[in-house]
């Protein structure tokens, strides 16, 4: 029932890299990549070869507290790829927090919010699928969701209809296209879904030109929400400039991983908009980080566009020794030092592919 069915195909399958970088000191760091080759063009093999052959030899006996140095020379050293070098950064800054003996959020500054509010995905399936998930998402304490969409916009009009009727009224409800619409298939769909109350739209269209997604912003009155269209701190940074969203979707591992995440979220500050955490249905290494990274980022508005940290409603196991504090469509905090998690090896070794 819970895979992702979207204009780019179902997400059924997801591939990770988990990461420990050890230190002279004994910290050892933990750290994961999410490898979806449609989304980033990475998977687990491309993670651990560039890993093994290019960026663990030449940063070997590095400070791993330099984490903005470290980061410039992996982008340094290899082009692209932003999951895989974010599992490296994920580990150190998991190694600083435990070094300082802080939860990352303290190191950060500390938390500016008590709790996450969450929203929950449901996929683009016929009208009484969407209902059923829509119905389990309420029941577990979800009240926000967002509806995949972008698969014809008549079908998309009836799915996200029949959701809002299952749900009523007092449930914020959103789409998120994944670029799948044209830009007058997008004005289109979300003027016909007027009537539907809608909280905000997702990527509406291809992330190329930032045009696009500006013009859908003028002809419409629903928030707009950039994901694939700000891969980097300069497309935020156009994206701004050109008026093509209200809010941007940061990632533990999409931009520079969470030092580019926070830059970016201090852009959107700055610039009057605001942002939300995406999601690539992380680990809970993963969605770890991404607690942190929303407890701990003032540009991050999860109240009004609550945050995608979901990754562990979509698996039967955990790889980790503790459970997240995940429930009730929130997510609380985590206050041992570091990322605040532990991996259990030996479910790893269950999962490991060799």
């Amino acid at each position: 029932m819970l895979a992702i069915r979207n204009s780019s195909g179902v997400h059924s399958e997801s591939p990770f890299l988990l990461v420990r970088v050890h230190t002279d000191s004994g910290f050892i760091g933990i750290g994961e990549a999410s490898c979806t080759p449609s989304w980033s063009g990475e998977d687990h093999t491309t993670a651990a070869r560039h890993i093994n052959e290019t960026l663990a030899p030449a940063l070997l006996g590095r400070d791993p507290f330099d984490v903005e140095a470290l980061t410039r020379e992996m982008n340094d050293l290899l082009a692209g790829n932003p999951f895989t070098k974010s599992a490296l950064q994920m580990a150190f800054w998991d190694i600083l927090g435990k070094a300082a003996n802080l939860p990352l959020y303290r190191l950060w500054g500390g938390a500016v919010r008590k709790r996450i509010p969450l929203k929950f995905s449901i996929s683009g399936g016929t009208p009484a699928e969407a209902v059923d998930i829509a119905n389990w998402a309420l029941e577990t304490g979800f009240r926000t969701l967002k509806v995949k969409v972008g698969t014809g916009v008549d079908r998309d009009v009836a799915r996200v209809s029949a959701v809002r009727e299952a749900i009523g009224t007092n449930v914020r409800l959103g789409v998120d296209a994944n670029g799948g619409w044209s830009v007058q298939e997008a004005i289109d769909a979300v003027n016909r879904m007027a009537e539907l109350d809608l909280a905000f739209v997702e990527q509406p269209v291809r992330p190329e030109n930032p045009e696009w997604m500006a013009e859908v912003r003028r002809s419409t009155s629903v928030p707009i929400i950039a994901d694939e269209s700000a891969f980097s701190l300069q497309q935020t940074v156009d994206l701004v400039r050109s008026g093509a969203a209200d809010v941007f979707s940061v990632y533990a591992g999409k931009v520079d991983g969470l030092l580019g995440a926070r830059k970016i979220a201090s852009v959107a500050e700055g610039a009057g908009l605001c942002c939300t955490v995406g999601s690539n249905l992380e680990l809970g290494v993963g969605s770890a980080a991404m607690i942190h990274l929303a407890l701990a980022t003032p540009g991050i508005d999860a109240e009004s566009f609550p945050c995608d940290i979901i990754g562990p409603y979509y698996y039967e196991d955990s790889v980790l020794k503790e459970t997240l504090p995940i429930r009730d469509g929130f997510a609380g905090r985590l206050e041992a030092p570091g990322l605040g998690v532990e991996l259990d090896l030996d479910r790893v070794a269950r999962y490991t592919v060799r």
